[in-house]
């Protein structure tokens, strides 16, 4: 037996229920909820006193826990309400004046980013689409060949949503920075299940959020700026908890913070973040390494399952280019995937994409195993009725 299962009793759906699909919502400790119970106290019984007591620093502490999940220092992180507010804050750092002005980006990124960057379009930016022939890869290489003295920054998933194609971005990041261009990479969907080192990466920024693999619940994003360039940058979206002086109440423009704390909005959302750190101290306990071995056992457990059986795999075959998720592709396949959640089997489906199936540390091969026996079901019943 593989000693992560230990912690399965940790996560009380796992009770219930098959439960795979931690790409998308992953599965709540027992911890948060004493922790959310525990903010609820707080404001019960100390009311604005807490302000002073632990919640204004909410952020810059969880913040810290999540360090060393991304490979990164400490005080380098800033908590937001979620990715697409932290990419925000990242676009707004720059002005989009020509020459350089052009904001690059895969045709297979997920689809926030997508609508956030056109905004900029009436900022001036030069918003460019590097396309992709396979649905299943985006080819980095064109990306690469795209990057050049008119580039201002580069948005790019570490893990694609769709397939779970898990990138390899060292070339992207060094191109860039030869031609003084910045990247911002999304790592939603490798946090927490794909080992990370992003300081010795060396990407500028990186966004992300704590709903999937990171098991912390909704309402918590998070945005990683490079230490050597925090002091220097002026984001334009900001708020009062990013001022030099937040409670001296100044009016007019704003005298930034040193530090991360510069790149803060308003008010921080002192629950999501008290269940935020649940997660974070699971895996970071846990260890992402240990995590990313077990999640390839239980991938390549299912995706021999699917094989046998011919159904279409739309993720990578490689262990390397492949992150915690597979898609599988089968006749049908919203209404299978419909089925399965009837059956206590949890997966999502996405179109142009398949069923979507995510185990994580917390998973057994008898999760795998009786999710591919019930969808042997759902499928000869659905060829029956068809």
């Amino acid at each position: 037996m593989n000693p992560l299962i230990a912690w399965r009793p940790e996560f009380p759906i796992l009770e219930t229920c098959t439960y795979l699909v931690s790409h998308s919502l992953g599965a709540m400790p027992r911890r948060a909820k004493a922790y959310v119970q525990r903010f609820a106290e707080q404001w019960d019984q100390r009311g604005v006193r807490a302000w002073h007591e632990g919640w204004w620093e909410i952020g810059r502490d969880t913040g810290n826990v999540l360090a060393s999940i991304l490979g990164v220092p400490r005080d380098t992180i800033a908590m937001h309400q979620n990715a697409t507010i932290a990419q925000a804050v990242v676009a707004s750092c720059f002005a989009y004046d020509p020459p350089r002005n052009r904001i690059l980006l895969q045709d297979l990124d997920f689809p926030t980013n997508h609508y956030l960057f056109e905004g900029f379009r009436r900022y001036g930016a030069d918003v460019v689409y590097v396309a992709s022939e396979d649905p299943t890869r985006a080819p980095t290489e064109r990306l690469v060949d795209a990057i050049d003295d008119r580039t201002k920054l580069v948005a790019l998933s570490l893990v694609l949503f769709r397939s779970s194609h898990l990138q390899d971005v060292k070339a992207v990041v060094d191109r860039a920075h030869r031609v003084g261009a910045r990247v911002v990479l999304d790592v939603y969907q490798a946090a927490g299940t794909v080992p990370l080192q992003l300081e010795a990466l060396g990407v500028d920024f990186a966004v992300g959020g704590s709903v999937k693999w990171l098991c912390g619940g909704p309402g918590a994003g998070y945005l990683y700026v490079r230490s050597d360039l925090i002091n220097s940058l002026r984001p334009s979206l900001v708020g009062w908890a990013a001022h030099e002086n937040p409670f001296g109440f100044e009016t007019g423009a704003i005298r930034y913070a040193d530090g991360i704390d510069r790149f803060q909005t308003g008010t921080p959302n002192v629950p999501a973040l008290a269940a935020a750190r649940a997660g974070y101290e699971i895996v970071a306990k846990v260890g992402v390494p240990a995590i990313r071995a077990r999640s390839l056992e239980l991938t390549r457990r299912l995706m021999d399952a699917a094989a046998r059986r011919g159904w279409r795999l739309n993720t990578p075959e490689l262990d390397h280019e492949r992150g915690g998720s597979v898609i599988v592709d089968v006749p049908n396949g919203a209404q299978v995937a419909d089925e399965l959640i009837q059956r206590q089997v949890i997966v999502d489906y996405r179109p142009n994409a398949g069923i979507r199936i995510a185990p994580h540390f917390y998973n057994s091969e008898a999760d795998i195993d009786k999710a591919i026996a019930v969808m042997d079901a759902v499928i000869e019943e659905t060829v029956r009725v068809t």
